[in-house]
């Protein structure tokens, strides 16, 4: 076999040995005050950030924040260790947008202006949400306990900011 050739086969088995994993497909069992919330993650789709949320959810970050901003027919926003949408991990994820449409159930990253600033915080949302198509990461459905989500008392304050009592989560874990 010609040196050549050789030198190519080593090269492209190093990079399949070598290449990153894909993120897993997991089930994500939210349990709220009223009872349990059960999302499907998309990998293909959206493979960093469900990394990501999986890392946080294994850390434990996300037992015990709320619900900060509940906007009825829109959405309910939580992650927020701040509490009030300004907080975060630390650590921004790449924009992953992708072709799921946000529909009922959806969750979503939210972010700011900039693309690439999503970090903890995920909205579920209540409806079909087409202006939000191609412009938020789709990383996940509600597949189980849109019920409770829909429980969630609506925020009263600025663009929908829940001012009093707002809903924990308990805790979150990969199943």
């Amino acid at each position: 076999m010609p040196k050549f050739f050789v030198k190519l086969l080593l090269v492209l088995c190093g990079f399949f040995i070598n290449s990153p994993k894909a993120a897993e497909q997991v089930t994500i069992q939210m349990l709220l005050e009223k009872g349990i919330v059960v999302i499907e993650t998309y990998p293909e789709k959206a493979p960093k950030t469900v990394k990501r949320i999986t890392e946080l959810i294994n850390q434990g970050f996300y037992d015990g924040l709320t619900f900060h901003r509940v906007i009825s027919g829109f959405m309910a926003q939580g992650g927020d260790p701040a509490g009030n949408g300004t907080g975060g991990s630390g650590k921004n994820i790449v924009a992953e947008f992708n072709d799921i449409k946000h529909e009922r159930g959806i969750v979503s990253m939210a972010r700011s202006n900039d693309p690439d600033s999503a970090d903890s915080q995920f909205f579920i949302c209540y409806d079909e949400l087409p202006f939000l198509d191609g412009k938020y990461t789709v990383w996940g459905k509600v597949i189980s306990g849109m019920n409770f989500i829909d429980r969630i008392p609506e925020g009263r304050g600025q663009n929908g900011q829940v001012l009093s009592n707002p809903t924990k989560i308990l805790t979150i874990r990969v199943k």
